[in-house]
C-alpha cells in the first residue's frame, strides 16, 4: 500500500504535463516507477485508501489466461473492464476488422495462448511455461507476451500491461511483469493484484512456492480529470493493513484455470478500506 500511494504522491509532486491524442486528455506523468510484492507472505497489494474491486481484477486476468477475445465473455466471469473498448472505442468500431458487437480482437489473452507464427500455425505460449515450470525447468525465456505490433490493427486496444518473465530459484518461482502504461488511480490497482495472483496462481498448478513479483511500470500517469480526486482525497486518508487473498486448493492445473474455476474460488480476508471514489474513466 505504501508503495502505492508513494507512486500516487510522486506523481502529484514531480509528473509533467502530456496531451494524451486518444483520449484527448492530459495527463501527469512521470516516467519509470517499480513496485514489489511479497506473495511468499501473502501481502495481497489491495488498495485500502478506497474501496477497491478485486473480483472484477482477478476475473479479467482469468479471461486472459483463457484466450478470449469477447467483451461478453469477460462480463460472464465478473469483468466488465473490456465492454467500453470493445464497443464504445471510435477507433475500433471503424476498424473493418471488427467482428461486432462485444469483439476486442486480437488482444491480450488472445495472444498470449494463440500466438500466430509466420508459418500459419499457433503457439500457446502459457501452455510451455507452464510444462516447463512443472518440470523444474527454467531456460531464462519463459516469457508470456501479449505484445504483438504486427496485429495492432486487429485488436481494440494495445496491451498496458503486456509482458510477464517467470524465474526459478530452486523450487521458488518469482514474477517479473512489464507495463507500458499506467492510469494509476483506476488501473494500477488491477494490474497490482493481477500481477499477485498470477504469480500465486502459476507457483500452485507447477508446484512451486511463490517468492516474489516484481511490477515495472514505463509511464505512470494520473488524467487531469481525476487529479483533485486523488490529491486531495485518496491521499488524505490513511491506509488499513494489508489483507490476504485465499485460493481454492483444488485448482491444480491449467485445464482446471482454463474450464471449471470461478470468482468463487477466490476470496480475500482481512481487508478494510475507505468509502470507493469514483475515478473518471478514459476510453
Amino acid at each position: 500500500m505504501k508503495q502505492y500511494l508513494d507512486l500516487c504522491q510522486r506523481i502529484v509532486d514531480e509528473g509533467v504535463w502530456i496531451e494524451n491524442e486518444r483520449t484527448g486528455k492530459r495527463c501527469l506523468t512521470v516516467i519509470n516507477a517499480s513496485l514489489t510484492y511479497d506473495v511468499a507472505n501473502n501481502q495481497f497489494p489491495l488498495i485500502t485508501t478506497r474501496k477497491s474491486y478485486w473480483k472484477a481484477a482477478i476475473a479479467e486476468f482469468l479471461g486472459y489466461i483463457r484466450g478470449y477475445d469477447n467483451a461478453a465473455d469477460f462480463r460472464k466471469l465478473g469483468a466488465k473492464t473490456w465492454d467500453a473498448n470493445a464497443n464504445e472505442n471510435q477507433v475500433w468500431l471503424n476498424n473493418p476488422h471488427r467482428k461486432g458487437t462485444d469483439d476486442m480482437g486480437r488482444v491480450y489473452g488472445v495472444q498470449g495462448r494463440n500466438w500466430r507464427k509466420p508459418n500459419g500455425e499457433h503457439l500457446d505460449q502459457l501452455r510451455k511455461i507452464v510444462n516447463n515450470l512443472s518440470k523444474g525447468i527454467d531456460d531464462r525465456g519463459e516469457i508470456l507476451t501479449f505484445y504483438n505490433p504486427g496485429e495492432f490493427d486487429l485488436g481494440c486496444l494495445r496491451p498496458c500491461m503486456h509482458t510477464h518473465t517467470f524465474s526459478l530459484l530452486g523450487d521458488t518461482l518469482y514474477l517479473t511483469s512489464y507495463q507500458r502504461s499506467c492510469d494509476v488511480p483506476l488501473g494500477l490497482n488491477f494490474n497490482q493484484i493481477q500481477v499477485f495472483t498470477f504469480l500465486a496462481l502459476m507457483a500452485q498448478i507447477t508446484g512451486k512456492k511463490a517468492g516474489q513479483a516484481f511490477h515495472h511500470i514505463v509511464n505512470a500517469h494520473i488524467y487531469e480529470d481525476q487529479l483533485e480526486l486523488m490529491r486531495d482525497v485518496q491521499l488524505k486518508r490513511e491506509p488499513f493493513p494489508s489483507p490476504q487473498l485465499e485460493i481454492n486448493p483444488d485448482i491444480k492445473s491449467l485445464e482446471d484455470l482454463e474450464t471449471w474455476v470461478t470468482m468463487d474460488d477466490f476470496k480475500v480476508t482481512g481487508y478494510q478500506c475507505h468509502e470507493p471514489i469514483k475515478y473518471p474513466f478514459s476510453v
